[in-house]
């Protein structure tokens, strides 16, 4: 039960520091865009003024979107490493242990790792029955180390999952200027009984193609992000599983090595 809480309470906090970086991310990705905004003007603010400026309010909105996609992708950038997942000096200190049947040292190693695999460890490793000698109750191992899976991957995934958000609020916030944009060219012909100046719908057009644009800038590189990251998740929690299974097979083969090579025939005799 204090092994239990233990590994909760580290999970807890895992939790929160992970939260305060995303956010501190976040604010030094905007600190750094609003610190070389004068520079931006300063270099070309006519550029700035056709491509961004001249969309309208909803530009804003899309500014804030490709913040937080920048936020995120570093985020996950920084926490979707092996180091993090499946270290490689934690991975021979559980071999070790495994391999000469130390059990509860292998526990205590994990439940001492922030780590992925070190956290699952801890977690499943006392579901070890050695009253079953074939396989040490590999079966309830295995139902430790998916629902640790379900739990932890529905945690990791959150962050991963904001970014397909934004790939699909992005094309959407810019239709929605394209919408807004037509509203008003077709006001302003309107107003001009159909002879209105085509400068005066200058404004209105821009606004419905520059929110188009950004807003497919904007989605494109998230929809790419999300799969990267995705699948570099999945990677890493099959190596996690596959460690797992190594490591579970090692204290069995120690175990039960003798009997095993007696099934195994060598000739006919």
């Amino acid at each position: 039960m204090q092994l239990t809480y233990t590994i909760q309470s580290k999970s807890m906090t895992s939790m929160n520091l992970t939260s305060r970086r995303f956010f501190r991310t976040g604010a030094l990705s905007t600190a750094a865009v609003l610190l070389t905004s004068p520079s931006l003007f300063a270099a070309d603010a006519s550029v700035l003024q056709r491509y961004v400026i001249d969309g309208g309010w909803p530009m804003f909105l899309i500014g804030a979107l490709i913040l937080c996609l920048i936020a995120l992708c570093v985020f996950n950038a920084m926490n979707f490493t092996r180091a993090k997942f499946v270290p490689d000096d934690l991975k021979a200190g559980l071999m070790d242990h495994m391999i000469n049947c130390r059990v509860r040292s292998a526990i205590e190693l994990g439940a001492s790792h922030p780590s992925y695999l070190g956290r699952m460890m801890a977690y499943a490793l006392p579901n070890v029955d050695a009253r079953r000698l074939e396989d040490l109750g590999r079966d309830y191992v295995e139902d430790a180390i998916a629902d640790f899976t379900i739990n932890e991957n529905r945690k990791s995934m959150t962050l991963v999952n904001y970014i397909s958000l934004i790939a699909q609020a992005a094309p959407m916030l810019g239709l929605f200027g394209t919408v807004l944009g037509m509203v008003g060219a077709f006001g302003t012909l309107a107003s001009g009984d159909g002879s209105a100046d085509p400068s005066a719908l200058a404004g209105d057009i821009s606004v419905a193609l520059l929110t188009t644009l950004w807003g497919l800038v904007t989605a494109i590189p998230a929809l790419t992000a999300y799969f990267f990251f995705k699948n570099k998740l999945n990677n890493l929690v099959a190596e996690c599983h596959q460690t797992s299974e190594e490591l579970l097979n090692a204290s069995i083969q120690t175990v039960n090595g003798d009997a095993h090579l007696a099934k195994i025939p060598e000739g006919i005799a």
